[in-house]
């Protein structure tokens, strides 16, 4: 037996016990007479104390040689400290030890394994494994383990069906590029790994199996950034005979069972808005709404007084600070530059301040009289002490660019607090969207989206005005799960494929096995898949997912702690039939 006890367990009450204990040395203190050592495995810290008085000299130069990340076996007396730390749950005793066995010694570590390290996090993640050893990263893998547990219990007690689908498939287009794995035993033909499980389980619908689930990695070769992974985990989950209603009832009651659980926090709420809607008071699909800062449009308010920036602009739109009219002007042409940068890409902002005394002032005064910024108050929502922003241009893209500003001083004047939640569904989103490189229309979700039954005989006329039977659930102001009620009939797919620009031989040999499926009595069935890693990340109060994933891949999409993509030898290649030519 390795040991009796964990790092974390012992207290004041074990006084007096014989125990054994191991764990790895996070630091020592000689002072020549007495050696402490503060010993912690997972579940904390336990001091460990030889005194020359009561220890034998051989085991007092054994102690004084321990470094940093020694793996070490002790047995000892639970004693009570005559200096007490209240910072530590085990603060109140500590170990006389008898007998020590070093079990593994170790090098001293690149950076030290504390809270606060010195280490960078390039160096950590070329080091995972001794990082994962820190509170911060370690506290994190155990909350997704207690989420994951809390979303098999919640599943399983409404009666749907953990089953796993196959990681090895066929390459369909969903959006993203796949990645591929060549066959050995099929010459020149390959596998792709999932982007999502999509076709698989409308087949589990077919077969019957009428509630499914499955906490699945799902690939995407795609670009990345800080809260992207092309390995990530989504909750996927299919219903047989139901309606959009019924899958937003019971993934409310999901969402509000995850975040009391693991949370402790209520939520009641679970407003819903348009795609629309969405974008027209907040620039994006998936508002924060925490706080308000809605856009006002001020075309009419705006527009026709000889101010040419915004006489010749699609769409004239602001939003209203709260507080902000305090800003020195030196902070509000910070606010203009960071608009200017090439991420967000605008060419200005106007400004107007609604002082206190009721008056305002702006930067275009000279177009402008009181009562014309009277009214972007009103239209913005603006209260005395608030600031006007108003950006100008193309209207998609101008949206996009008040809606980044909004989150940027929403982060800056915190108002979107880690300890609150609010969900939000968005619905009716466009069925098509046109992409502008291939000169046609894209599903904006993916091929098996149901249009709304009252929009189908717009398909041929004005495509882009269909609705589709999709929703998306936003968490603070991120995607946390999007979904969609299914086509599940062979002639509605296959007008929908030939709407998506598929012949039907390409069809055919795309998901001629879906296709084949419908014949022989696909239910109506609808579903929903969560971005786990995102999920795990907002209920543990932050936003980058990275964190949250044992051993992630960095930005350019490398494990550079094995090393990972690499090259194959030749004899591999020859073996798969294949040649590389870099280009």
């Amino acid at each position: 037996m390795y040991r009796s006890h964990t790092c974390g367990e012992l207290r004041l009450e074990d006084k007096g016990k014989q125990v054994k204990l191991s764990g790895w040395v996070q630091k020592t203190r000689d002072k020549g007479f007495m050696v402490w050592v503060d010993l912690r495995d997972r579940y904390g810290i336990t001091q460990l104390i030889f005194d020359e008085e009561r220890t034998s000299k051989e085991m007092m130069e054994k102690a004084s040689q321990l470094g940093r990340e020694f793996v070490i076996q002790v047995s000892g007396e639970v004693i009570e400290r005559e200096s007490k730390n209240p910072n530590m749950p085990t603060g109140d005793v500590e170990i006389l030890v008898s007998e020590l066995k070093v079990l593994n010694s170790a090098q001293l570590p690149p950076f030290t394994i504390e809270d606060e390290t010195d280490g960078g996090e390039d160096l950590r993640m070329k080091y995972r494994y001794l990082d994962i050893r820190r509170n911060p990263v370690k506290n994190k893998l155990i909350f997704r383990s207690k989420v994951a547990m809390e979303v098999r219990k919640f599943l399983a007690e409404k009666g749907f069906i953990e089953v796993e689908t196959p990681v090895l498939i066929k390459s369909t287009p969903e959006g993203a590029r796949d990645f591929v794995v060549p066959s050995r035993m099929n010459e020149g033909q390959f596998y792709a790994l999932p982007q999502s499980p999509q076709t698989f389980k409308q087949l589990l619908m077919v077969g019957g199996m009428d509630k499914y689930f499955q906490i699945v990695k799902c690939f995407r070769d795609e670009d990345l950034r800080a809260d992207r992974q092309p390995e990530f985990t989504q909750i996927d989950c299919e219903m047989a005979f139901v309606e959009q209603e019924d899958i937003l009832n019971t993934f409310e009651d999901f969402t509000r069972h995850l975040i009391k659980a693991v949370k402790g926090v209520d939520v009641t709420e679970f407003p819903r808005m348009t795609y629309d809607e969405a974008m027209k008071k907040y620039g994006n699909d998936k508002p924060d709404i925490r706080f308000g800062m809605e856009f006002g449009e001020l075309n009419d308010l705006a527009k026709n007084k000889g101010f040419n920036v915004f006489d010749q602009q699609e769409l004239v739109v602001g939003i209203a600070v709260p507080g902000a009219a305090s800003y020195t002007r030196k902070e509000i042409d910070k606010l203009i530059e960071w608009v200017k940068r090439p991420q967000i890409g605008a060419t200005g902002l106007v400004w107007a301040k609604y002082n206190d005394d009721g008056t305002l002032k702006s930067s275009v005064d000279k177009f402008y009289s009181e009562e014309d910024l009277k009214a972007w108050a009103e239209r913005t929502g603006a209260k005395a002490g608030d600031l006007i922003l108003v950006m100008a241009g193309d209207a998609h893209k101008t949206r996009t660019q008040l809606s980044a500003l909004r989150m940027h001083l929403g982060n800056a004047l915190g108002l979107r607090k880690a300890d609150e939640f609010a969900p939000l569904w968005v619905v009716d989103f466009p069925l098509l969207e046109w992409d502008e490189e291939t000169n046609r229309y894209h599903a904006m979700h993916h091929p098996f989206t149901s249009p709304k039954p009252e929009d189908i005989k717009l398909l041929d006329t004005e495509p882009g005005k269909v609705r589709a039977n999709a929703y998306d659930l936003v968490l603070n102001g991120n995607e946390i799960g999007g979904g969609s009620i299914r086509i599940h009939d062979k002639k509605t797919q296959a007008m929908m494929f030939d709407h998506l620009g598929f012949t039907p031989e390409e069809a055919k040999a795309q998901f001629g096995f879906l296709m084949d499926a419908f014949q022989y009595g696909a239910p109506p069935h609808g579903g929903i898949a969560f971005g786990f890693d995102r999920l795990v990340a907002i209920l543990g109060g932050q936003e980058t997912i990275r964190d949250y994933i044992a051993f992630p891949k960095n930005n350019s999409g490398r494990d550079v702690m094995i090393d990972a993509p690499a090259n194959i030898s030749e004899d591999q290649l020859k073996e798969l039939n294949l040649r590389v030519t870099l280009q």
